[in-house]
């Protein structure tokens, strides 16, 4: 596919990460809508509060988690060979639900006892993999750490690093930069969005970045319009494209076409 001049790498992944209640689906939701414009779109939901298909106006009806509580509950006689891992590995495909859009992916929570770690491991499998058949995967990581130190993240070209004017958001940021040196999880580049910005609060959050060694990528304005979508449930993904926040969003899209195209 050609964009601008120069032609864009066949599966380009970005991440959405940063605290909890910075925006970061909202975000997620805008890019997906952005890049389903000039791409295919896969949007992977890897916090378990599933906030995504709401934001996409999606009704998803079966999730990783969904699977997992399934098989896990199966007799391993009715199973076959190869067990649960292998079971659950050829059910992942349905839970991909598609649209006339973009498709999406949505983790889930886990319903029963144990943790996640053979299913953040097939989940990796399926984003390498699945990653090539489309021109851009997303990621709403879910809010915090706790993606990189289970290393869902892998094989990502862009970390998009999500803060609020607050000085937890960030530090949060930050350590996200931290903690991927620490775990040797590499990115191609790491974006640092700052939401939710008016101009009273621009100076303080600069300073702030600057003294914790970060560089501010992108600036998105308070939207009330958002706000508005958030309290009648309406999904993000129908903000008007003259929207305060959509717009900036159409820059940060920029950003990352370039990147593409670099």
């Amino acid at each position: 596919m050609v964009i601008g001049g120069g032609f864009i790498n066949k599966g380009f992944t970005l991440a959405v990460s940063g605290k909890g209640g910075v925006g970061k689906t909202n975000l997620t939701a805008m890019l997906v809508k952005h890049l389903s414009k000039i791409g295919s779109v896969l949007a992977i939901d890897a916090d378990p509060d599933s906030n995504l298909p709401q934001a996409l106006g999606v009704n998803v009806k079966r999730t990783v988690g969904d699977e997992r509580e399934s098989i896990l509950n199966m007799p391993s006689r009715d199973l076959g060979a190869g067990g649960k891992i292998q079971a659950f590995e050829k059910t992942l495909h349905m839970t991909i639900e598609e649209t006339s859009d973009f498709d999406i992916l949505v983790m889930g929570r886990s319903e029963g006892e144990g943790c996640y770690c053979s299913v953040n491991h097939i989940l990796r499998q399926a984003i390498d993999s699945r990653a090539s058949s489309y021109d851009f995967t997303l990621i709403d990581c879910e809010a915090g750490l706790e993606h990189l130190s289970r290393r869902t993240t892998r094989d990502v070209d862009i970390m998009i690093m999500v803060t609020d004017p607050t000085l937890n958001g960030i530090m949060t940021a930050r350590r996200v930069q931290e903690l991927s040196g620490e775990l040797c999880v590499s990115f191609v580049d790491m974006m640092v969005v700052a939401n939710r910005v008016v101009a009273e609060t621009r100076p303080f959050l600069d300073k702030m970045a600057q003294e914790n060694g970060l560089e501010i990528a992108a600036y998105i304005p308070y939207d009330p319009m958002i706000a508005q979508f958030d309290v009648l449930g309406k999904p993000t993904i129908e903000l008007p494209e003259d929207s305060a926040a959509f717009v900036a969003v159409a820059e940060i899209r920029d950003k990352i076409l370039a990147c593409t195209t670099a």
